[in-house]
């Protein structure tokens, strides 16, 4: 009975089972029906013509469907005109910005008030006028205007031209804002407007409203910007307050302790009393996310590295040295600590490091170069790096190209005087010979009594060397005595006061392990830069030896070099240059000609000097091409220096040829010789 009741309640249970069909992983799936296309029972063949069910013949609808009926909007665009649909779409859009932007209106008014005041030919009153009205309306909503692209720029225009007195009344408006406003895109511009017109008391109080949040800029890419503007406008006092908020915690948070007279971060340490492993602690938390973000092309930034790198220990400093080198490190070279990093990254950085630097600079070198700060980068590789080959392969080709600019520049021939005669100090003033100096403490020295060790060790070694050799005991202690002072000699004294040496596998500050003059000749000689040097010297002689700069380049390379370097496989180069000078000098004096003499000039007359004294094959080839039988001519004036240098040279040959002409004029006093010259010429 029960089984018969299952069938009468549910009497289409077999025909769902048989419906369905289940799959091997369980799940249930229908069985596609398939339906004759024209329903006949009598024909059995109709089963073959069955399709199924969900065809893609699209189903047919009715001509009264809601589709088919023509919508009313469409109807009106048709019936607008091109210009008409323009102008709706257009109204459409501003309806849509007013809802979206409240001031939107405002902004709107002020743009063509602005495209009138920032005209050149607009005269004071009608532009003052102009930015009174602006301001009116502006008036206590300027903080919420300010970021608007739009209203940034009037703001700034106004700011540029208004009274003090309507300035003074944006600053106060503005001041409370200062921080929102300064990681804004647009408004960081009128931030650093207002920077700039700011007096002393404001700027002052701009500072110390920064105080806290030094830290927090810096590591915005935009507010950044405002920190370093800043910075650069402070004194030393205010540079210093924006500083030391970077170095500790406590300098952070206690603002007497900030005010101390002491500049350098290892002074303030000791006289503070601060923690050392704290400090570091501090300014790594602040430096790692800036170095991540890479924001390292303000100079505020670069001097806190310099401090770093003074009192970090060997793995932080090592640390910071291979995050930066590589391309990060052209950004940072146009600055004074810029610089001196560059310099301890190339000076410290181990052989894969330096190769990261000069590729990272290649496209760059010749901007570079011509940059104050960044030349001195350049010459430090030339200086340190054994690895000539990458060196001529990035920097040298690409100087080759425009050897007559360096040469004329102020700072790019600062590369060229490096490779003609190093570390000369009429060429790099005292602060660039003592960034080429410059060492990392931590990287570049060691304890004194692994100094003493290494000693004892050594005079050990070379007893049981003596011993076996039978060297006598008068003999051993010279020897070590030797090697002591040698020892010595290679110790560095560090500002501190305390003896450093440099480790094994890093380099001392003269540079790496290749001999300086071998470097040196693979870089400009075997490189191929001396004989294009030449060229350029003896195509543009009067222009470089004219030139205020240029002049100490071409007397380098006439000179041969430092050292004689370009002699032996540039004679005849050297010969082609003297004689270009020659000929130049030997053009008649003529009052009538606009250009001046090279005798005449002022610095070429000097260069020219210099050149008789120094190089005698110069002074002959001059004295028979130039000077023979016309010295009473260029006996007065500038040319007279050059005149009287032949008789004020060292060389016996050069005074031998000049004399006979010249001792009738230095004799009546046309030739006017200092007694002192005359008296050591005569003996």
């Amino acid at each position: 009975m029960a089984a018969k009741n299952q069938q009468t309640q549910n009497p289409n249970k077999r025909k769902q089972f048989s419906s369905t069909k289940t799959d091997k992983d369980g799940s249930k799936s229908k069985k596609p029906k398939l339906l004759s296309s024209t329903p006949s029972s009598a024909n059995p063949s109709n089963k073959l013509l069955k399709k199924p069910f969900n065809s893609s013949k699209p189903k047919r609808e009715h001509p009264t469907h809601s589709k088919f009926k023509k919508s009313e909007s469409g109807n009106d665009n048709e019936e607008l005109t091109k210009r008409e649909r323009r102008l709706k779409a257009k109204e459409l859009a501003e309806a849509r910005k007013k809802k979206r932007k409240p001031h939107y209106t405002l902004e709107q008014e002020l743009a063509s008030l602005w495209e009138k005041m920032r005209r050149r030919n607009i005269a004071k009153e009608d532009r003052s006028k102009l930015i009174t009205e602006a301001l009116q309306k502006m008036k206590g909503k300027i903080p919420e205007i300010a970021g608007s692209h739009v209203s940034s720029r009037v703001l700034q225009t106004c700011v540029k031209y208004c009274s003090q007195i309507e300035r003074d009344a944006v600053f106060s408006e503005l001041q409370p804002h200062l921080l929102t406003l300064s990681c804004n895109a647009y408004a960081v511009h009128l931030v650093k407007k207002m920077f700039d017109a700011a007096s002393k008391k404001q700027l002052a109080g701009v500072i110390s409203s920064l105080r806290g949040h030094v830290a927090s800029l810096l590591r915005h890419m935009v507010g950044s910007v405002v920190i370093e503007h800043a910075y650069q406008l402070g004194n030393a006092t205010q540079k210093q307050e924006l500083l030391m908020e970077l170095y500790s915690t406590e300098l952070h948070l206690f603002k007497d302790l900030a005010s101390i007279k002491e500049s350098r971060l290892i002074d303030i340490i000791s006289k503070l009393d601060l923690q050392k492993s704290s400090v570091l602690r501090h300014m790594s938390s602040v430096i790692q996310p800036i170095l991540e973000k890479g924001i390292v092309d303000h100079s505020m930034i670069h001097r806190v590295l310099i401090e770093y790198l003074d009192i970090a220990d060997k793995s932080s400093a090592a640390d910071i040295i291979q995050q930066l080198s590589g391309p990060l490190l052209v950004r940072m070279i146009h600055t004074r600590d810029g610089s001196k990093i560059g310099m301890l990254c190339v000076k410290h950085g181990s052989a894969k490091e330096r190769k990261k630097i000069i590729k990272g600079m290649k496209g760059h070198i010749s901007k570079i170069a011509h940059d104050q700060c960044g030349c001195m980068v350049l010459v430090g590789i030339v200086s340190m790096v054994d690895d000539t080959k990458l060196i001529t392969k990035i920097i040298i080709r690409e100087l080759q190209t425009t050897l007559k600019e360096l040469a004329l520049d102020k700072s790019a021939r600062r590369l060229l005087l490096q490779l003609l005669h190093p570390n000369y100090s009429r060429y790099l003033n005292t602060d660039g010979l003592a960034s080429l100096n410059l060492t990392v403490p931590s990287l570049s020295s060691k304890n004194e009594s692994e100094i003493k060790s290494k000693k004892l060790s050594r005079d050990e070694e070379s007893s049981k060397e003596a011993a076996k050799s039978d060297i006598p005991e008068e003999n051993l202690d010279e020897e070590s005595t030797k090697e002591v002072a040698a020892t010595d000699s290679d110790m560095e004294v560090t500002e501190s006061g305390k003896s450093d040496t440099p480790e094994e596998n890093l380099n001392s500050a003269e540079g790496g392990k290749k001999d300086p003059s071998l470097r040196r000749r693979e870089l400009l000689v075997n490189s191929g830069l001396a004989e294009n040097l030449f060229d350029v010297c003896i195509e543009n002689a009067e222009e470089l030896l004219t030139s205020n700069f240029g002049k100490e380049v071409i007397f380098e390379v006439a000179k041969g070099g430092s050292d004689g370097i370009l002699h032996p496989t540039l004679d005849e180069k050297l010969n082609n240059l003297h004689e270009a000078i020659a000929e130049l000098a030997a053009k008649p004096k003529s009052d009538e000609s606009k250009e001046e003499h090279v005798l005449e000039n002022f610095h070429s007359s000097r260069t020219l000097r210099k050149l008789i004294l120094d190089c005698p094959a110069f002074a002959s080839t001059l004295w028979k091409k130039s000077l023979e039988g016309k010295c009473q001519v260029w006996a007065q004036g500038h040319s007279s220096k050059v005149v009287s240098a032949f008789w004020e040279s060292s060389d016996s040959e050069v005074r031998k040829v000049a004399k006979e002409e010249l001792q009738p004029l230095v004799d009546d006093g046309t030739l006017k010789i200092p007694e002192t010259k005359q008296s050591a010429n005569e003996n």
